[in-house]
């Protein structure tokens, strides 16, 4: 039957159509989305770990070694205040914060860049 130019097989033909659509987009969409969680879950833990190494280095300066070995008891103790008194813990709680604020990002932008760009 053929009501208005499009039969009942048009409907099944641009269903299957947006599926062959999305069966092309899943997989850049997926590649981006895992390496976006990937870089923001080890960005603070590269930043951390910078950041203890150069107060670490600052502790064998002389004159600065107060100032150093206090900057990393204050460090430690932030760290430890986001894993329940673990500060290994506490450095996986906000990576694994971030890597979710990144694919909650990646998700919208990826959603705002179809939407608006097709």
């Amino acid at each position: 039957m053929v009501e208005n130019g499009k039969s009942e097989f048009g409907t099944c033909f641009e269903s299957s159509q947006h599926t062959i659509l999305l069966m092309s987009i899943l997989p850049s969409f997926l590649r981006s989305l895992v390496l976006t969680t990937l870089l923001s879950f080890l960005t603070p833990i590269l930043l951390v770990t910078a950041l203890l190494t150069a107060i670490s280095v600052i502790t064998y300066v002389p004159g600065l070694k107060t100032i150093g070995s206090t900057g990393n008891t204050h460090l430690l103790d932030f760290l430890a205040a986001f894993g329940s008194g673990s500060p290994l813990e506490g450095i996986l709680v906000i990576a694994l914060t971030c890597s979710l604020v990144g694919a909650l990002f990646d998700t919208y932008a990826f959603y705002h860049h179809r939407i608006f760009n097709s």
